[in-house]
């Protein structure tokens, strides 16, 4: 377990996201930067110590921009990471800010060529003259250097801000979505991308929705589903069209006319969107609930899960102070028997779908330390009964907030970002749960 980070905005982390081995953890924040954490070998002497996560490379991803034809400052900040699967001894992700995708690259180092024939130790050029005897270059040990470079721009393809990037897995396409659309990139091709969902309407002033987010189906390579502001999901099959517009099933949950109220819209569009690793299930969170859909049901979801119920009274200043359009992520466990996703007062809620057990745990600096033991926290409603160490909904920190979760592709190790610390926790975490 772990932390990193200063107050500052730029330090503050916009996305988290796990390799498809587990050993490597990326970060995003809203300066532009990308860290990546790599995960210890377990040494003999401290057997401890296997699953701590240090710093493997720091870069600058994105830098602010200034689009001169809207007279936009487009920022830095990074909103989402995707790690490519490992094909050869270097790893590629994708990064993405406002409007600019990229690929990086990044590498290991630990030999360096010595020994040329037209050139002297410092790399300048003999003179040919001088040459008398010919030797064969060879490759010396050198302390280990990370090198991260950049592969491929995919830019201008976007006017609207992008909110998800997806790797397909055919490995050899991904798409990005903003707000109206929904673009198909192949990686090796930079300069074009195809169109595969517009919901742009020919007069904006007809507009009732905007795209969420979205993602590719882990095992078919001609499925995805995005989500909606409306509280939509839809399933498109690439296989029927080339535009997508119109799609394959779509997943509504009926409201109920008595709970409407102002807040019903706002409160019901979808924050995330994510595939099971079997593929069978949906996972979706909005802005009080996190539910699981059936690939097979579109009538409704399969099941439902309350995260902070006991803000449904607090609507009204939760929309005065913005919160309310706060967008949380959600993440499944290996086996997707359990389900993960952020709240209020660094709070992130757990939930087993076997036994129905959930529980409410906390990133703090107080669980910080080694080894510590995460307690499971209790929120009460106001005017209910509190108990010890129970929390009033009143004395809730708005402003720590848990928007971004990733939970390792095997094992029971989470990353938790709250502002600008990172957590990981690690092993007995779900004791409280099974």
């Amino acid at each position: 377990m772990m932390m990193c980070g200063q107050l500052a905005n730029a330090d503050i982390i916009s996305t988290v996201e796990f390799n498809h081995t587990g050993e490597l953890l990326a970060t995003g924040d809203k300066g532009g930067r990308v860290v990546i954490f790599q995960r210890e070998p377990e040494s003999k002497s401290e057997p401890f110590s296997q699953g701590e996560y240090n710093v493997y490379s720091t870069f600058q991803s994105h830098e602010p921009e200034f689009d001169y034809l809207k007279s936009l400052e487009i920022e830095e900040k990074i909103n989402k990471i995707r790690w490519l699967p490992q094909q050869n001894a270097a790893q590629f992700l994708l990064s993405t800010n406002d409007k600019t995708i990229k690929l990086w690259k990044v590498s290991e180092r630990d030999k360096r060529p010595e020994g040329y024939n037209l050139k002297d130790e410092e790399g300048r050029i003999k003179d040919i003259s001088t040459v008398t005897s010919l030797q064969v270059p060879v490759l010396m040990p050198m302390d280990l250097m990370v090198e991260v470079s950049p592969r491929r721009v995919f830019a201008n393809a976007h006017t609207y801000h992008v909110n998800s990037i997806s790797v397909n897995s055919d490995y050899m396409t991904y798409m990005s979505a903003d707000d109206l659309r929904i673009n198909l990139w192949h990686l090796d091709i930079t300069d074009r991308s195809f169109n595969i969902v517009d919901i742009k309407p020919v007069n904006m002033e007809d507009l009732t929705e905007v795209i969420t987010a979205a993602e590719f189906h882990p095992h078919h390579c001609n499925l995805f589903v995005y989500s909606s502001s409306k509280g939509t999901l839809r399933l498109c099959d690439m296989r029927e069209a080339a535009l997508c517009d119109k799609h394959s099933k779509l997943f509504e949950e009926p409201e109920d006319p008595s709970a409407r109220s102002f807040f019903s819209e706002i409160i019901s569009s979808v924050s995330d969107v994510k595939f099971s690793h079997s593929g069978r299930y949906l996972l979706t969170r909005d802005y009080l609930t996190a539910k699981v859909w059936d690939l097979n049901m579109e009538s409704k979801p399969l099941e439902t899960y309350q995260v902070h119920d006991y803000l449904r009274s607090k609507l009204c200043s939760l929309y005065e102070n913005d919160c309310i359009f706060d967008k949380f992520e959600c993440a499944w466990n290996g086996s997707d028997s359990v389900i993960m996703t952020g709240a209020y007062n660094n709070f992130f809620r757990m939930f087993d779908r076997n036994t129905k057990r959930d529980v409410t745990l906390e990133a703090s600096r107080e669980s910080s330390k080694p080894r510590a033991v995460l307690k499971p926290r209790r929120v009460c409603a106001a005017g209910g009964k509190r108990r010890k160490d129970d929390i009033s909904v009143d004395s809730l920190d708005f402003t720590k907030k848990i928007l971004h979760t990733a939970w390792h592709p095997n094992e029971n190790i989470i990353a938790i970002a709250a502002t600008n610390n990172l957590y990981i926790f690690q092993d007995k975490l779900n004791s409280e749960m099974h």
